[in-house]
């Protein structure tokens, strides 16, 4: 049985919310080869939430983490790390089972925020969208600096707490608790997918 993040949390997770389909963007962060170990236990709720949305008609993004020149758009990142995803490498590719269509939008970034150098939130504000769905890898890391930046850019925010994942339970846990705190509603699969199914949103 997976673990029930929600009641781990339950003492921060406070506020209760769900978004609104006309004014809201699916954010898929970083589902790529790299990654695909982290992934994978959380793919088939990242696949559940695409199909969700696309049958509500809200915008599905999907990021991919890169680098083309490190030592040009590394930056500290690359001194943390030591490691890198080369752009146009086999790991930098999104996970074939995503299967991204021609309505949705790809954005590649090098840094841990989505709306670092990317252009998303001219994207977001040109549609009108002022709430996210945030989904993917890492947790504590682009996931949870994105959902923070969005949040200082006056989005409303939809943490999934089992369609985001790292590198163990600890520090998962840890960024649900942070993010409930002072930044996102934090909500399950099934309940979002719930929520949306049911079409009558107040």
């Amino acid at each position: 049985m997976p673990p029930d993040y929600l009641s781990q949390i339950d003492q921060y997770n406070i506020r209760n919310a769900f978004p609104k389909p006309g004014r809201c963007a699916l954010l898929v962060i970083d589902m790529q080869r790299y990654f695909f170990s982290i992934a994978t236990p959380i793919l088939g709720n990242v696949l559940s939430i695409i199909e969700t949305c696309r049958s509500k008609g809200i915008r599905i993004i999907f990021t991919r983490h890169g680098h083309r020149d490190v030592s040009k758009d590394g930056g500290m990142l690359a001194k943390w790390w030591g490691d890198q995803i080369d752009y146009g490498s086999k790991d930098w590719e999104l996970i074939k089972a995503l299967k991204p269509s021609n309505a949705d939008v790809i954005i590649d970034k090098n840094r841990y925020s989505a709306f670092h150098g990317t252009g998303l939130d001219e994207i977001l504000k040109s549609r009108k969208i002022d709430e996210i769905i945030i989904t993917g890898v890492m947790t504590n890391c682009c996931c949870e600096t994105t959902a923070r930046d969005a949040f200082v850019r006056d989005y409303r925010v939809f943490f999934v707490s089992d369609a985001t994942a790292t590198v163990n339970d600890e520090l998962h846990v840890a960024s649900l608790k942070n993010l409930a705190f002072g930044f996102a509603y934090i909500v399950s699969t099934e309940q979002l997918c719930g929520y949306l199914a049911k079409g009558n949103y107040t």
